[in-house]
């Protein structure tokens, strides 16, 4: 369900567009998060950089 607080942030993204280099950022942002993604998906992601999970305490 769409909040409210999304329609108004839509609508001051259409009327106040992000410049072209944040457009680039977010682009990039999206691109990295996607490559590791698909580095973890596919196993090519190393042992020492992921975290490992802790039991949890009651």
């Amino acid at each position: 369900m769409l909040n409210p607080r999304h329609l108004m942030r839509a609508k001051r993204w259409a009327q106040n567009p992000p410049s072209f280099k944040r457009l680039i950022l977010l682009a990039a942002v999206i691109a990295i998060a996607l490559v590791i993604f698909g580095l973890e998906h596919f196993g090519f992601w190393p042992d020492w950089a992921t975290a490992e999970r802790l039991p949890r305490r009651f």
